[in-house]
Formats: structure tokens, C-alpha cells, sequence
């Protein structure tokens, strides 16, 4: 059986030059605007898009391990790096890196109040 896979995702952007800003700072991507109130990138293989039109879902309290809505996670070797370029980019850490089965993340927020995380899987 084929199953889906995952390969595009859409963000609401409160602010979209800040929140477009923020995830080429963070993580190198580069924008297609389509009007307005809706932008997108190819992040290796799955599109992001960013619209003006939603609204994120609340921010959870600092330090809390779970999400609100769906938790999107980015993938690095390097939690580190990740961590500090999320900083670096202008994102909010939401909550510090923690040891979970199969690995360790941290969860942040975007200029939008987009909660997302980054995980380094355990290797074996």
C-alpha cells in the first residue's frame, strides 16, 4: 500500500515580511510570493506556505512538552546549531531542549506565534 507522505505544510503569518524573514534567517529557505497574503518556499522537498488569511493556534506556556494543534519537526544533527540559529533569527524558544524517547528537542515560536519544533534523533 502507498501511503501518503507529508510534503506541504501552510502557516499562518501574522506579520508575513517578518515571519518569511525569520524562517530564511533560521533555516536558509527562499520565498515565491503570490499576492498579498500568501508566500512559499520548497524546505529540501516539502513546501511551506505562509498565509495571512489563518490564525496560529495559542502559544502554550513556557517549558510545556506538548503542543497545541499540530507539532511540525524539523530534523537536525546539530540541536545546538538549530537552537541558536532559531535564536539568531528572531524566534522564541518556547521550551529548552529535553530528552524524549528516541532523542531530544526544543520547541519554539515563529513571528506569527507558530509553535514548531527541532529534534535530534538518538543514534544508535
Amino acid at each position: 500500500m502507498n501511503h501518503p507522505t507529508l510534503n506541504y505544510v501552510e502557516l499562518p503569518a501574522t506579520d508575513l515580511a517578518a515571519t518569511k524573514a525569520f524562517y530564511t534567517d533560521a533555516f536558509g529557505w527562499a520565498w515565491t510570493d503570490y499576492g498579498p497574503t500568501y508566500a512559499s518556499a520548497d524546505a529540501s522537498g516539502l513546501e511551506v506556505g505562509l498565509t495571512t488569511e489563518a490564525a496560529p493556534a495559542p502559544t502554550p506556556t513556557d517549558d510545556d512538552e506538548s503542543s497545541i494543534g499540530p507539532l511540525l519537526l524539523f530534523q537536525s544533527h546539530e540541536l545546538d546549531d538549530a537552537l541558536a540559529s532559531v535564536t539568531a533569527g528572531g524566534g522564541r524558544i518556547v521550551t529548552q531542549p529535553f530528552d524524549y524517547p528516541g532523542g531530544r528537542r526544543f520547541h519554539f515560536s515563529d513571528p506569527s506565534g507558530n509553535v514548531l519544533g527541532v529534534d535530534r534523533p538518538d543514534t544508535a
